[in-house]
Parts: C-alpha cells; structure tokens; sequence
C-alpha cells in the first residue's frame, strides 16, 4: 500500500508528494508531483539545478578545457615573429704524435673546448606567419562558440532532466493511486458477488486491471529511476524536494521570422561554422606561402680555445648573415597540399551552409512545438474534466445495474489517461521553452539569471597570448 502523504521510495527518490485523491484537479498534478514541499529551506529550483549542472558537469569543463587549449594556438603562430636563440657548446681531448727523420718524437694532449650562440630571425616567409596568426584567432573564436554551444546543451539537457524527474515523479504517484482505486474496486466487486449482485466474470475483470494496474506502476517506477539516473549525470547531485518549473515565456522572440533571424545572427553552431570557413581559408593563404622566397637574418658568435694548434691562444668569430631562400620545385608536396587545403575549404563552406538550414529546422520544429504547447495543455485540462464527469456517472449507473463493472473500469482508466497526458503536456510546455531559446541560440547563464560565476573564455586567452617562455598553465599545473 502507498501512503497518499509521504516520500516516494523510488532509488531514494525524495520528492514531497501531494495528497492524489481521485478526485484532484489535474491541472496542478505536475505542481503537486514533489512541489509540495516538507523543507522549502533546501528545495532545488529549476534555477539551481541548472547552476549546479553549469559549474560542474564534467562534459562541458572538458570542452572549456578543450577551448583554454586552443588559444595556446595563438602564441604558437606568433612565435613566427620571434627569433630563435641555439647555444652549442663541446669539450674533448686531442693527441698528437711526432717522429722526425732524426728518429726524434714528440707527444701532445690537449682539451680542445669552445662555445657559441646562434641567433635566427625571420623577415619573411611568404605571409605564412602572419596568415597562420589569423587562422590560430579564427580557430579560438570557433572554439569559443563551441564553448557556448555546450554550455546551451547542457543547460537545455539539465532541464529536460529536471521536468523528467518532476513528471515521472508525478506518474509514479498517478499509478500508485490507481492501484488504490482499483485494489477497493476489487473488495467492492468481491463483496457484492458473495450476495450475488454481480458475476465471477466481474471479479476476473476486476482483479485483471488491478493486475495492469499494478504492471503500469512499476514501469512508472522503472522510468522514474532512469531520470533520476539521467538528473545525476547531467546535474551532479540527486534530485530532492524540486521545485515547479515555469516556462521561458518573456525571453521567447515573438515570431517564428524573428525566431529564424536570431538564430541566424546569435546560435553558436552556426557562428562556429562561419569560423571555420575563415580558418579553412587562411589555411590555404599558410599552405602557398611556402611556395614563397623567405628571407632571414642570422647572427653567430663563438669562441673557441684548442692549445694543441696554437698553445695559449684562442679564437673568437661572429657573424651577421641576411639569406635568401627561394623554392624551385620540392616535388610537388606542397602543391598536392594546397589543392588538399582548397577542399577542405569547399567542405567546410558546404558544412556551414548544412548548418544554418539544421538550425533553421530545428527552430522551426521547436517553434511548433511552443506554440501548440498551450492549447495541447487546454485540450488535455478538457480530456480531465470531461474523464471526469464520465467516471461518476458510469459509477452511479452501475449502482442501479445500468453499466457493468468492465464499464466502471474503462471510465476508470480513461481518466487515468488523461491525467497522465495532462502531466505529460505540462512538462512538455516547459521542455518546449527552453528548447526554442536554445533553437535561437539565446539559453545561457546569463540569459537565465543563474547565480553562478560566469566562465569567461577570454581571461585564459589574455593570460596566454603574450607568454613567450614557460611550461606552466596560467592555474600553475
């Protein structure tokens, strides 16, 4: 038997859970579902939940961290502007043997030793220093739009997660106190067959949907575990005492035309594709430059002190060189590239172009789905109402041998389907309005007010960009 006041039992599930008479008005059986809260103190709010998924699910701290690995690109092409310092050095031992005519002979050995420092710097290489410096800050900007891409899934996934568990809680609840009803169904039919109101044909069909019933619960409670599993994996934490959720209506766009036209100018997959094309097509500009002269400078300075030639002296030599380097044929590997480079361009301008019509698809279809929302809610608020009225007056017939118990039990779970739609559509509603802002490329932290510290790609970047020396991360790893 379930309590009708009392904490779900499912994996620890510990959603509050409201009284569920059969006579409860649906159009709050989502709000019900957990919302009634025993410790309002600790309740977690759609607002929190997403906090939490924000600053500690790992899947978007790796593509954060991906994104701090791409701007050390930055500093990589504009090493292209620096020089290069070598220092050499060596140390030895010469002998040396001497037999005159006169049979005289004499022995040396010496420790040779010297050192020197080179130093290289590019004039230019054909534009590929440059060019590859623009390709690394195009190859940045991809990766923060593929920051904010996730981020956007996330948020969208941890309330997908959040309604799931809400709803499930809620069906859960739904079909345990359907058991109920048909469990004093049973004893009624029962009982009115020992005095032979009724026929054994009756109590079969009884005890049959009490059967489906008790079926339908634990599939009920199966999917309630699974969203739980999927809130802690996207969230981090178990869900415990949530909160009702509201839908995005004021930061939704009017229309679906202004819908299309924010996602074109604000959603992140399609900006991070634009950033590819422009990467891609600066690849090609590195590529040909090394089809270019290049002309550098080099300055050399070293000492060198070997006794065995001259005892006691030694050498010191530098040199300033400017050279010039111009490429005849390198056996056509370079050319092989460029063409490579050139596809691959043609490949990412295509995959740009798939994008914005996927995205304009995707807010069209989300777009759907929000503004249907209200009226599938109303319809399903009307199902109630009407399963309602049709429940007990079914019943009242059957009282006076107008309908039959198979008849009671079909009004029965007919309502019983239609509160679980009701719930279903209100789910749906809040599920639809965080979709469509993620459609258009507008569901972030900040758009939402979550109280979290927001994460700025741009701080890793400012403290990156400038380093010319140093093995460690700006966190000191």
């Amino acid at each position: 038997m379930v309590r009708r006041e009392g904490f779900s039992q499912a994996a620890g599930f510990s959603v509050r859970l409201g009284s569920f008479r059969r006579a409860v008005s649906c159009a709050a059986l989502l709000t019900a579902a957990g919302l009634a809260l025993a410790t309002p103190v600790s309740a977690e709010t759609i607002s929190s939940a997403l906090s939490r998924a924000y600053g500690y699910n790992p899947d978007l701290n790796s593509v954060r961290a991906g994104g701090r690995a791409t701007d050390e690109n930055l500093p990589g092409a504009l090493s292209g502007y620096r020089p290069t310092i070598t220092a050499t050095g060596d140390v030895g031992r010469s002998w040396l043997e001497t037999n005159a005519a006169s049979g005289t002979s004499s022995r040396a050995a010496t420790s040779p030793y010297g050192g020197g420092l080179s130093v290289t710097q590019n004039l230019w290489n054909g534009n590929r220093t440059a060019n590859g410096v623009r390709r690394a800050e195009s190859q940045i900007l991809q990766a923060r739009e593929q920051i904010r891409l996730s981020e956007q899934n996330i948020l969208a996934n941890a309330a997908t997660s959040y309604m799931n568990a809400l709803r499930d809680t809620a069906i859960l609840n739904l079909r345990r106190n359907n058991v109920e009803v048909l469990e004093q169904q049973l004893r009624q039919t029962r009982d009115r067959f020992q005095v032979g109101e009724v026929t054994r044909t009756d109590v079969a069909q009884s005890e049959a949907s009490l059967a489906q019933g008790q079926a339908d619960a634990f599939t009920a409670q199966s999917n309630l575990q699974t969203s739980i599993a999927n809130y802690r994996q996207v969230i981090g934490v178990e869900p415990r005492d949530l909160q009702p959720a509201r839908p995005l209506e004021k930061l939704l766009p009017n229309t679906l035309p202004s819908a299309i036209s924010l996602s074109e100018l604000e959603h992140p997959a399609i900006q991070a594709a634009r950033h590819n094309v422009d990467a891609a097509a600066l690849n090609v500009r590195v590529i040909e430059g090394q089809l270019y002269p290049t002309i550098g400078l080099t300055g050399t300075l070293a000492r060198r002190v070997d006794p065995l030639n001259a005892p006691g002296s030694n050498n010191m030599q530098g040199s300033i060189v400017t050279s010039l380097s111009v490429p005849i044929y390198e056996g056509g590997a370079v050319y092989a590239a460029v063409r490579q480079a050139k596809e691959t361009l043609g490949q990412a301008q295509l995959q740009a172009d798939l994008q914005r019509e996927q995205i304009r698809a995707l807010v069209v279809s989300s777009w759907g789905i929000w503004s249907n929302s209200t009226a599938v809610i109303q319809a399903a608020q009307a199902q109630v109402r009407a399963a309602e009225i049709a429940l007990n007056g079914v019943r009242e017939e059957a009282k006076v041998g107008q309908r039959t118990t198979l008849d009671v039990l079909n009004a029965q779970q007919a309502l019983l389907n239609a509160r679980v739609q009701l719930v279903t559509a209100q789910r749906d509603r809040v599920v639809g309005s965080y979709a469509l802002l993620a459609s258009v490329g507008r569901l972030s932290a900040a758009t939402l007010g979550l109280n979290v510290v927001t994460y700025d790609p741009k701080v890793h970047y400012d403290q990156v960009k400038g380093k010319w020396i140093g093995t460690s991360t700006p966190d000191g790893r």
